[in-house]
């Protein structure tokens, strides 16, 4: 994908401000510090588009790129960060509930686990949900240059069988820092604009 133009449109709590030009809509989901914000600006060459963080848990809204003026990438809140309250917690969780069952503009969720570790629980809970609202999911693991190129199918293995997924479904191993997973990410991403 040669990206032209990304431009940041909105940070949208809920319905009334999501986007309704019918553009279709790729969303980013993940733990947060997962590396998110730094796969987004990797994907569409850009230092500082997607805000990245040193504290956890910063993106609260649903914040919209349009890409091309073709299709939105959707980056979502990040999950699983203790330090945000309970109500808070409750409040990101209806309206990321509410924008997955209801948008009907999206077409796919990349889902971003880290790839030093096993899958966390909330990890399994997102690709549970997806599946169950029969999202279509691409599974990216991040920071893939943090482990060694030898134990990198044994991990690919371990966290296809702990999210319960098809040996044949989207995964792409990725790496900012060492450029891994691009161009396989935009080609699993076109297939769905």
């Amino acid at each position: 994908m040669k990206v032209k133009s990304a431009d940041y449109v909105i940070s949208a709590v809920g319905p009334e401000q999501w986007p309704t030009d019918g553009k279709s809509e790729i969303a980013l989901s993940g733990r947060s510090n997962v590396g998110k914000s730094s796969l987004i600006n990797h994907l569409l060459n850009r230092k500082n588009l997607a805000r990245t963080s040193q504290k956890p848990g910063k993106t609260q809204k649903l914040n919209y790129f349009i890409i091309n003026e073709a299709f939105y990438f959707v980056d979502v809140p990040g999950y699983g960060y203790a330090q945000v309250s309970q109500k808070e917690r409750q409040a990101w969780g209806r309206m990321m509930e509410q924008y997955f069952s209801e948008n009907e503009q999206l077409r796919v969720v990349v889902a971003l686990v880290d790839f030093r570790h096993p899958p966390t629980k909330e990890d399994i809970q997102m690709v549970e949900f997806l599946k169950y609202h029969e999202i279509p999911i691409i599974i990216v693991a991040t920071k893939c240059d943090k482990v060694p190129k030898t134990k990198r199918p044994r991990q690919v293995k371990l966290i296809k069988e702990k999210l319960g997924i098809a040996p044949t479904d989207p995964f792409v191993i990725y790496s900012t820092q060492e450029h891994i997973g691009k161009d396989a990410l935009w080609s699993e991403i076109e297939k769905f604009i």
